[in-house]
């Protein structure tokens, strides 16, 4: 299904404010079209719009610039174009270039078309705008329409690139320019095995703060597929000394936990458990009556519910069901809650599934519970991170990425956790375990806290009385 865009005006002078020159290319599609070529960011160079629907105004504006990506809009909601790493000019010449492609968007993913004819890429033609190789050519003649012609020195099919429809609402042309990642880690991290033995040994020794309990519980929540059954994998494996999958996860539509698990990680196969125990849960869904309910989290927070429940995502659990724990202890709560989240998809997040974390975020700060968000997935989502994992606070794009999921769910960006799951891999990574760890100190600091408002809150009480 095609992504479908209100329609933009189709004439337009430059005597517009400079405010009205914002992207129609969103966010996550110009991080669609950055990943096909590096670490780079685009900046908006002509607006068809604004600038006008000719020839003369696109050169003036993109003449010399390069790299350059040229997107065309049309009334039927497609969003299709091309790349060239060649500067525009209006020498009439056809131009070389091997990295060119053409593009066009079905929904978020991204269909690519590479240049077969590398030496007729592109034309400079001075009474159009991009012209890539016959092909295909955004503001043909002075007009808002596309010239299309499959096969000449690209291969796509008309009816996926633009739907036979050859007429422009907008058309942008982007320069492509490189984003330099930090040279110093923004957030200091020790990669080392020495340091992986240390956390590892600190957690082992961890007491709670309320010399009561033996166990932290942390609850984790998140969308289908973001890594909550992965996560809880990997901190086990990391204890284990290999690779294990005891918790059901991998790739589905719906939720592939459908029960309320705990967790509790063992120091060895025959090493006794951490003092932390992980609640897994069933997937958040967008829609009403999908998905974990709104209500069972509550239930989970305030400890009704026993291990092994099966959830219902038509029917919350009601206070005389069977197992229901109506006279919960301080044992039997959720001492931090923890947002799992695809770091591949912050930027496509759903609205309402948005709106349904606001309305979990708001009713646990209303129980003084802390949380925290796990952003997993961190190598799918930058390749500078894929390349190398101890680049992830080097990494501009990750930063980005967590200062957004701060915003979006209005946590603090220092409670913000980037990790990297173990999905594919059969032997275990130091800096990859080092994440992980830290992860979980973070939420043991967090369940501490937790113990130190309680007991606050207690002598307080103890005080009026």
């Amino acid at each position: 299904m095609k992504r479908k865009f209100q329609g933009a005006r189709t004439s337009g002078t430059s005597a517009e404010q400079p405010s009205s020159m914002n992207p129609r290319l969103t966010r996550s599609q110009q991080r669609t079209i950055c990943s096909q070529l590096g670490h780079v960011k685009l900046q908006l160079l002509y607006k068809a719009s604004i600038h006008g629907f000719t020839g003369a105004a696109f050169h003036q504006r993109c003449d010399n610039r390069s790299p350059t990506v040229s997107v065309g809009y049309n009334a039927s909601g497609f969003v299709f174009g091309g790349y060239t790493k060649q500067p525009f000019s209006q020498s009439g010449q056809y131009v070389y270039d091997d990295q060119a492609f053409l593009f066009t968007f079905n929904g978020e993913n991204l269909l690519k078309y590479p240049v077969t004819g590398p030496e007729y890429a592109i034309k400079m033609v001075g009474n159009s705008g991009p012209y890539f190789g016959e092909a295909l050519v955004l503001v043909y003649g002075n007009q808002s329409v596309v010239h299309s012609n499959t096969g000449n020195y690209y291969n796509f099919s008309a009816t996926d690139m633009h739907g036979n429809d050859l007429q422009l609402t907008e058309c942008e042309v982007y320069q492509v320019e490189e984003t330099p990642e930090f040279e110093k880690p923004w957030r200091p991290m020790v990669w080392e095995s020495e340091k992986r033995t240390e956390m590892m040994n600190s957690l082992k020794s961890y007491c709670p703060a309320d010399h009561s309990l033996s166990q932290a519980r942390v609850l984790l929540i998140g969308p289908v597929g973001a890594g909550k059954s992965s996560f809880f994998n990997s901190i086990n494996s990391v204890f284990r000394g290999h690779v294990t999958n005891q918790a059901i996860a991998g790739s589905s539509a719906t939720s592939l936990t459908t029960q309320f698990r705990t967790y509790s990680v063992k120091s060895g196969r025959e090493g006794k458990p951490l003092p932390i125990i992980l609640c897994d849960t069933m997937g958040l869904e967008e829609n009403t009556g999908a998905g974990l309910d709104v209500d069972d989290i509550i239930s989970i927070v305030k400890g009704h519910l026993p291990n092994c429940y099966q959830f219902n995502p038509t029917a919350p659990l009601h206070s005389e069901a069977y197992g229901y724990n109506k006279s919960p202890e301080l044992k039997d709560k959720i001492h931090c809650v923890v947002y799992v989240i695809d770091a591949c998809k912050i930027s496509i997040m759903a609205t309402k599934l948005e709106e349904k974390l606001a309305a979990i975020r708001r009713k646990i700060n209303s129980m003084g519970v802390p949380q925290l968000v796990l952003m997993t997935k961190v190598d799918e989502a930058c390749p500078f991170v894929a390349q190398d994992i101890k680049n992830i606070y080097k990494s501009s794009y990750i930063k980005e990425m967590m200062q957004d999921i701060s915003a979006r769910l209005g946590v603090p960006l220092s409670c913000v956790v980037p990790v990297k799951n173990y999905c594919e891999e059969l032997e275990l990574d130091v800096n990859c375990d080092i994440l992980l760890l830290t992860a979980i100190t973070q939420m043991l600091r967090s369940a501490d806290s937790y113990f130190d408002d309680l007991s606050g809150r207690i002598s307080s009480a103890q005080i009026k009385e």
